[in-house]
């Protein structure tokens, strides 16, 4: 099979959680890289197609997509977060007066 990934994946073996929508599941990430990571999981179908992917130690957080699953494994693709404007950031008025 041709290898596909820009980066080499490093084996971790961590635990790690699959956090969205208010749940959260455990997991254990098997390979890392950065642009996305290996992970396994007890019951994929509770998987959603887009989560945070937290790891254990709280130091790494990744918004991730799902890219293909094989049994209990899954393999993910990380994407980058935008940031909603800050509440603070000033506002242009209709008159063209910052607010």
């Amino acid at each position: 099979m041709e290898e596909r990934r820009k980066h080499q994946r490093i084996e971790i073996n961590e635990p790690a959680y699959v956090s969205a929508g208010g749940s959260v599941m455990s997991c254990v990430v098997r390979n890392v890289s950065p642009d996305g990571a290996a992970i396994d999981v007890d019951n994929p179908a509770f998987v959603p197609a887009r989560f945070r992917l937290v790891m254990a130690n709280g130091a790494t957080v990744h918004d991730c997509v799902v890219a293909w699953i094989q049994k209990n494994r899954i393999g993910l693709t990380f994407v980058a977060t935008t940031s909603a404007p800050s509440s603070s950031a000033s506002t242009t008025a209709p008159d063209g007066a910052l607010r």
